[in-house]
């Protein structure tokens, strides 16, 4: 068997070879994609109650960053017990009772990672299959012999997927 070092020949060992290093973690956005999708609903969340402690008087915005809620809000006060949504905070004493709603820790986990910002410390991951990902959009133009009867459905289909964006992005 004669040695290929044709360009097509090592983008398409390339892409083969890449294609299953980053296996693991494709199927890991694909997932975590989906998921959210829903992350204005409750689907698969759990509620989790939970009571601490925390500054006495405070206002709603800084209880708000105590707790990490975002937007909290008092809807109700009686004495020093002021309601909110998600609980009840007692302005005297700092006591803070409420519930928050949280995917399982692995989707929460997957979830966090498609999402990593630039402060996160994982982020150049993120960028490296972000970089990986484009090279297989690359990469697939060197799959087939351009002329040839794949390449040509090839092209039709890239003209389809790229209208087809465009008209998700602008509608």
């Amino acid at each position: 068997m004669a040695i290929n070092n044709s360009l097509s020949f090592k983008m398409r060992v390339y892409h083969r070879y890449l294609g299953f290093f980053l296996a693991g973690i494709m199927a890991v956005y694909s997932l975590s994609g989906i998921v959210l999708i829903f992350r204005d609903t409750d689907f698969l969340k759990k509620e989790t109650k939970i009571e601490q402690v925390v500054a006495p008087n405070a206002s709603a915005e800084a209880l708000g960053k105590a707790i990490r809620i975002k937007n909290l809000q008092f809807e109700k006060t009686e004495g020093a017990l002021m309601y909110f949504k998600q609980g009840i905070y007692n302005a005297e004493t700092g006591e803070v009772a409420y519930t928050v709603k949280k995917l399982p820790l692995l989707l929460d986990k997957m979830t966090h990672l498609h999402k990593a910002k630039s402060a996160d410390p994982l982020f150049f991951l993120n960028i490296l299959f972000g970089l990986g990902l484009f090279f297989f959009v690359m990469s697939s133009f060197w799959m087939f012999a351009p002329g040839t009867q794949p390449f040509k459905k090839g092209l039709y289909f890239t003209i389809g997927g790229v209208i087809l964006t465009l008209l998700l992005l602008f509608l």
